[in-house]
């Protein structure tokens, strides 16, 4: 037979574990996973017109941030050995970007064709550049944006515990 302080001991540690169970759904329904896979998500509502931009890594190491390309909402992943600001052709359609002439880049994936563009407007929080220098690839699989150096260079960027900060030069 089983004791009764055996049995009640029991009883709690299932209490326990369902009140455990139900804490974590709760926090994975009011976007827990979201904010660690996307802290970044708010940049492009909070920050006004020149202020800078601090991002933090997400869970996958990477700086990902909702920005803007001629006024059109895309997502930027931020990537400092990218000469230009890349975007995939699929979304680059979308956003009614022209290819200019065509070019060929060397990726983590090998050597891609592409065609070089302008785009009118790069807004990433309150940063914002007029006429920077873009590239369209077929190759890219995702929607995501790799904002490369052709904006960031335009910037200080500080890399300090798991954190970018751009700001405008001095």
């Amino acid at each position: 037979m089983v004791s009764q302080s055996a049995q009640r001991g029991g009883i709690g540690m299932m209490l326990l574990f369902w009140i455990l169970l139900m804490a974590v759904g709760t926090w994975w329904i009011h976007g827990g996973l979201d904010a660690m896979m996307r802290p970044n998500a708010n940049i492009v509502h909070t920050l006004p017109a020149g202020e800078p931009v601090t991002l933090k890594r997400n869970r996958a190491g990477h700086f990902e941030s909702p920005g803007r390309i001629n006024g059109s909402p895309v997502t930027f992943l931020l990537d400092t050995g990218a000469t230009y600001v890349a975007v995939p052709a699929d979304l680059a359609a979308e956003l009614g970007l022209e290819p200019g002439r065509s070019a060929w880049f060397n990726t983590a994936n090998g050597r891609v064709e592409g065609a070089l563009t302008e785009l009118g407007e790069v807004s990433l929080g309150g940063l914002t550049v007029q006429n920077v220098q873009g590239s369209i690839s077929s190759g890219m699989e995702r929607d995501t944006v790799l904002l490369g150096m052709s904006f960031l260079n335009l910037f200080s960027i500080e890399m300090h515990a798991g954190e970018m900060r751009l700001s405008l030069p001095e």
